[in-house]
């Protein structure tokens, strides 16, 4: 079963995400800002890690070059979720080595979608 990591500090909307991947079956954890998640990729592998752009702690772009310069989890696709969506931005984040943008609002069923495709290609 594949693994996925989601760091948002929206509370509501990391719940509707959670529950949104949950009923599909997907196994999925959990960070509220950018500690917890460097916590859970410290010590565990992930096929995809979604990332809001805005956090405490660390922000989705300082987790994503910490992923990229570190063994584990180099390979990992990784989403950024962001209300930063013009296309410098964009770019930007795609730049620093994310693999997927998607700018919010957005539909957690066009998200799920997105994840199955992402996932898909990785089989």
């Amino acid at each position: 079963m594949k693994q996925i990591l989601l760091a948002e500090d929206e509370e509501v909307l990391r719940m509707l995400i959670e529950d949104t991947f949950e009923d599909e079956n997907y196994m999925i954890d959990v960070a509220a800002d950018g500690g917890e998640a460097m916590e859970f990729l410290q010590n565990n592998r992930y096929d995809l890690v979604i990332l809001d752009y805005m956090m405490p702690v660390y922000t989705g772009l300082e987790i994503v070059e910490k992923i990229r310069h570190a063994e584990t989890n180099k390979h990992t696709k990784i989403l950024i979720l962001s209300a930063k969506s013009q296309e410098f931005e964009q770019k930007q984040i795609l730049e620093t080595g994310a693999d997927y943008f998607m700018a919010k609002p957005f539909s957690p069923l066009k998200l799920l979608e997105l994840v199955g495709d992402i996932l898909n290609e990785n089989s």
